[in-house]
């Protein structure tokens, strides 16, 4: 089985997919817990106090190549 959080054509989910009785698809609300948001909060807020002070950033976002 599989539970699925996150689509690539969202909100466009294949019938095919939806159709297995071995999945649950949830709405792209897996990191929807206090503990979660809360440690997103928390690395945003790092990230920012790193990018003022000069320091490397603890999760740098590669630039993409257009």
């Amino acid at each position: 089985g599989a539970a699925l959080d996150v689509f690539e054509n969202e909100p466009q989910v294949p019938e095919r997919l939806r159709a297995l009785p071995q999945v649950v698809l949830a709405p792209h609300i897996g990191s929807a817990t206090t503990e979660t948001r809360q440690g997103m909060a928390d690395l945003t807020y790092a990230n920012l106090e790193a990018h003022f002070a000069g320091r490397p950033l603890l999760s740098p976002v590669p630039e993409c190549a257009s």
